[in-house]
């Protein structure tokens, strides 16, 4: 199990890498701010859409991002 230093330390990574560092502190100090509620976010996100958009955006990104991990990948 990864230990909480490790996961802020990744989670920081994957923002600087994906945003760079300015938006990335810009994001951690919104967040911080704005006692922001993923959960409720995410509800919200997701309660938006309609039936069957979740499942194509999926496979539009599997598509375009295909797997490249160790894993066995099952098909269903």
């Amino acid at each position: 199990m990864i230990s909480a230093s490790e996961l802020k330390s990744k989670g920081m990574r994957c923002l600087t890498e994906q945003m760079g560092v300015v938006e990335a502190e810009m994001f951690v100090s919104m967040i911080l701010r704005e006692q922001f509620d993923y959960t409720k976010w995410q509800r919200e996100y997701y309660d938006d859409m309609k039936p069957g958009d979740f499942m194509h955006g999926a496979l539009d990104y599997a598509k375009t991002h295909p797997f490249e991990g160790k894993a066995k990948h099952i098909k269903l």
